[in-house]
Parts: C-alpha cells; structure tokens; sequence
C-alpha cells in the first residue's frame, strides 16, 4: 500500500503565515515548524538544566514540529481572525482536528498511533504551555527581522507578541529572551561568541 502522508507534509512549505501583513521576506508553514521545535527544545533544556525540572526535552520538540500540522489542509487562518472570539475559536479547533485527522487517515495503520499521539492538542498541559511559548518567541523574532529590514508594519504586532510571551508565565521563556534574543538584533559579522 502506497501512502501520501509524507508528501502531504512536504506542503507544508506552500503555506505563507502572516497573510495580512506586509512581509519583506515571507515565511512558510515548514520554517515556522522547525523555529518552533528549536526553540521548544532549548526551553525544555533551559528547565531542565537550570530550572532543574523533569521534562522530556525530545518529546516536546517533536510535538513543537508537528504543531501546525493541519493547517496543510486548513491554511493558516490569521490570528486576528481565529481568536476573534470563543465561537470561531472553538470551531476552528475542530476543523483543525478533522483535518489532523484526515492525514492521519493517510498513513498506514502500524504508524497511526504513533502520530496520533503527536499530533494530539490535548497533551499535557505543561507541554503544550512549552509550545505556545515557542510559537510566541517564533512570532516575535518574526517580527524583528522585519523591523530589522525596515518594515515598519510589525511594530505593534512585536509589542503585543511580548506582552503575550509574558501571559504565558514560563519562566524559561524569560530566560530564552535574556540569554538569546540579542542575537537577534546584530548582524552576521556582529555575532560573538
């Protein structure tokens, strides 16, 4: 039996995020992925290691990659519109699990557990809290390198994107932005060790 799941994740790069902005250089849905496993896991490393907490920094990067994952069915539905309020978010949420899902529906049975255990939103609260606060990181460095080439229409968006990271109330997020952000504000020949 032939399976499409993986070619199905592979367009996840035809997904542009951030539609109703003006984007100097766009940002497709496989990127935002990865961004958000890098930093997941570097969060999860940071409680562990510093904050001295037990969590499965793998586990939680692997859920972070997968994150998205239905919006190769759904598209990215900009935020302004899928938090507009409770009705739209809570059906919204289910569109995304019915297109969850349906790729899950393309894999062959030995594996679907496996990704349905991935896939799933309703993991642990803790990790899932992890997640959001990469995706917010990932959206705010969004934001900064735009400002940093010059576009002037993510300024606002960077503020409240801080404001939620704060909401959030994961420490390790603060530590992340501490320790790592200032990176992201130089250029290549800036870069220090």
């Amino acid at each position: 039996m032939s399976s499409n799941f993986f070619s199905m994740l592979f367009r996840m790069k035809y997904i542009n995020r951030w539609s109703l902005m003006r984007n100097i250089r766009h940002e497709n849905l496989t990127e935002h992925s990865l961004e958000v496993a890098f930093i997941a896991h570097g969060l999860a490393l940071i409680g562990k290691h510093k904050l001295k907490k037990d969590i499965d920094e793998n586990k939680i990067a692997v859920i972070a990659m997968f994150h998205d994952i239905g919006e190769i069915i759904t598209g990215d539905l900009p935020t302004p519109i899928k938090y507009y309020d409770d009705n739209i978010r809570k059906v919204y949420k289910e569109i995304e699990e019915k297109a969850e899902d349906r790729l899950l529906n393309f894999l062959p049975n030995y594996l679907k557990d496996n990704y349905r255990d991935i896939f799933d939103q309703k993991n642990s609260k803790i990790i899932m809290k992890y997640i959001k606060a990469a995706d917010k990181i990932s959206a705010l460095i969004k934001c900064i390198d735009e400002e940093q080439q010059g576009n002037k229409d993510f300024i606002k968006a960077k503020i409240s994107i801080e404001d939620s990271i704060e909401s959030i109330g994961l420490p390790e997020a603060k530590i992340f932005l501490d320790e790592f952000l200032e990176g992201f504000y130089t250029t290549l020949d800036e870069q220090k060790k």
